[in-house]
């Protein structure tokens, strides 16, 4: 890397086409993986094998949480919530499948990483089983994880990870957070990464809330080696940002963002729609990550098809000031800039 700057990776939001831009660029492009199988991730791999300069490097993120149990009970009641919903769209809630697009790393993606090799690969909740890990580790892939509190740095060093993402409550998307599910662990960017710099040895890249060169100044002022920026990212022209997506972080829905688990059953920040303000922002009854998804899935389905953002995970971080129509490239170098 030429650049201090790795890209977030965003699950619904991109492709390799970002990923790709921001390597080329300096820094380090990532490739969300965990609503990819195994045929899509080949082809993904493929492009950015075709288009990205030779020894750039480039990084893969994956899931780790648990395969849920189903929970019948639980999924009724869940869903007994969205009829209202239902009705309203002309929805059938017999029709809604029962199924979620986000898969844990698992055996046919670590494969998938040995034939490719990339430079990075990065894992969100955790790790994966110790033999995964040891597939990946094999391929001289630097490994790296996120952490929300000092304890899960800790956690992650003690398991060989060459880096840590410290994810302050600011970012954007599903926090991290895998040793507890306890909100008020969850601590703001300038209180958690000097924190997790002087608890651990290796590298720490900040992330939370970062937007523009003057924030990538502060975190290296704090200790950090590196950042993560996700959300500024959102309008480039490379990501795949939804129209409706597009139209919010460039309204005042963007000023307000919370933690919510109505999309997916997992903490995540976004913009506070309708489905946010009537069910959540933390519902108790929401299934186990991330059997939730499937419930306000048809919803988001059939209101997008008619402009209507009001069932969609508007994800986004607490500081929408960086977000620019620009293209990637020259977003990672305004923020390196003076680095």
């Amino acid at each position: 890397m030429e650049l201090p700057i790795i890209q977030a990776p965003m699950a619904g939001v991109q492709n390799s086409a970002l990923a790709i831009a921001v390597s080329n660029a300096g820094g380090l492009g990532s490739l969300p993986c965990a609503m990819l199988n195994a045929e899509a991730l080949r082809a993904e791999l493929d492009t950015i094998k075709a288009k990205l300069t030779p020894g750039r490097p480039f990084n893969l993120n994956f899931f780790c949480h648990p395969t849920p149990a189903g929970d019948t009970n639980k999924a009724a009641a869940w869903q007994a919530l969205f009829a209202p919903y239902y009705a309203e769209w002309g929805i059938n809630p017999a029709q809604v499948p029962w199924a979620t697009s986000r898969m844990p790393f698992n055996r046919d993606m670590a494969a998938l990483v040995c034939a490719y090799r990339p430079a990075v690969v990065s894992f969100h909740f955790g790790l994966p089983a110790p033999e995964l890990l040891q597939m990946v580790r094999s391929t001289g892939a630097k490994i790296i994880s996120s952490a929300t509190t000092v304890t899960e740095a800790l956690w992650l060093e003690e398991r060989g990870v060459d880096a840590i993402i410290a994810q302050g409550l600011e970012a954007g998307g599903h926090r991290g957070m895998f040793l507890s599910e306890d909100l008020s662990s969850q601590m703001g960017s300038l209180a958690l990464w000097p924190q997790v710099v002087k608890a651990v040895k290796v590298p720490v890249i900040a992330a939370g809330g970062i937007a523009d060169a003057a924030g990538v100044r502060a975190a290296l002022a704090l200790g950090a080696a590196g950042v993560q920026v996700g959300t500024a990212y959102l309008l480039c022209p490379e990501a795949t940002t939804s129209s409706i997506h597009r139209a919010a972080l460039k309204s005042p829905l963007a000023h307000t963002t919370t933690l919510t688990n109505v999309f997916s059953g997992r903490p995540a920040r976004g913009m506070v729609n309708r489905l946010v303000r009537e069910l959540g922002p933390i519902h108790p009854l929401a299934p186990t990550f991330p059997l939730a998804t499937a419930a306000s899935a048809a919803l988001r389905l059939k209101a997008e098809c008619r402009g209507n953002g009001d069932f969609s995970p508007l994800w986004a971080g607490q500081n929408v000031s960086g977000c620019q129509e620009i293209p990637a490239a020259a977003l990672t170098r305004a923020l390196a800039s003076g680095a």
